[in-house]
């Protein structure tokens, strides 16, 4: 059996300076020792074995977090969900297949990675679907290159990445557009910013003369529309859906059983033909 090196109870989390220091200094695991552990981890449950094999990939997960600092999130936070995704591969690796850990962890912690930007870049999502996903990535180291993409290099990255040039110019608007506040708040600079708020500038429907009169007529004629209706009923179902449905006060089913002589079952079936064919009128 291999010796194992001695390992830290706990880490730095009051400084990412200090954590990265201290993970730095965790050493690495030889094969053999990386075996035995995730044999141990794998056969036996030994949780020891699966938080050393954790703690000796640390510095790694640092490594590919550093690659996403373009995206102006916190450092802290890239390194704290690509050791979620560490985590997940140590409980998934297999040792038999012949690869070492470092390379199959780095899928999972750049899945946990992205997904935490994907969640937090912006307000609104820019990307879902798997295939906008993966657009999302490349196409910001593309742009990163070249700017603004022109018309053949738009169609060069569509043909890279495998997608269709609009989706790639769609992708790219997303990437350049900001965030924008809807109300004006007290930190935003000055009266012209309180002025360009999209409160100030996007009409209100309520208060259009157009949508006002539209919606008047529209009242108007289901008004007109039920008044025919109700003409149509008998005088007890009307009455039975007048004091029902159309006064402040309404009365109950036992209320009206008393007023008309009959049970409340039967106002409850009256009532509940009437309503039918009121319904079936304004369908017509």
């Amino acid at each position: 059996m291999n010796t194992m090196p001695d390992l830290p109870m706990s880490l730095p989390v009051g400084s990412l300076e200090a954590y990265i220091h201290s993970v730095n200094g965790i050493p690495i695991l030889g094969p053999a020792q990386e075996r035995e552990l995730a044999e141990r981890y794998r056969q036996h449950n030994d949780l020891d074995a699966a938080r050393r094999l954790v703690l000796a990939h640390l510095r790694f997960v640092v490594r590919v977090a550093r690659g996403y600092a373009g995206y102006g999130l916190p450092q802290a936070d890239l390194i704290q969900e690509g050791n979620i995704g560490l985590m997940k591969a140590v409980k998934r690796f297999d040792p038999g297949v012949g690869v070492r850990l470092v390379t199959f962890a780095v899928h999972w912690i750049r899945a946990e990675i992205h997904e935490y930007i994907l969640r937090n870049w912006r307000i609104v999502k820019v990307a879902t679907t798997k295939a906008q996903r993966k657009l999302f990535f490349n196409l910001r180291k593309a742009t990163k290159r070249l700017s603004w993409l022109s018309k053949g290099e738009a169609e060069d990255v569509a043909k890279e990445l495998g997608v269709n040039k609009r989706t790639v110019l769609e992708m790219e608007q997303r990437l350049n557009a900001h965030d924008t506040s809807f109300d004006w708040t007290p930190g935003d600079d000055g009266e012209e910013s309180f002025k360009s708020a999209p409160v100030h500038t996007h009409p209100d429907p309520c208060y259009q003369p157009e949508t006002l009169v539209e919606t008047e007529q529209t009242e108007q004629r289901y008004r007109h529309e039920l008044r025919v209706a109700m003409s149509a009923l008998d005088d007890r179902s009307r009455e039975i859906l007048t004091q029902r449905w159309l006064q402040e006060e309404k009365a109950t089913l036992h209320d009206l059983a008393a007023q008309f002589g009959v049970s409340a079952e039967r106002i409850r079936q009256l009532e509940k033909r009437a309503l039918e064919q009121i319904r079936e009128h304004l369908e017509t």
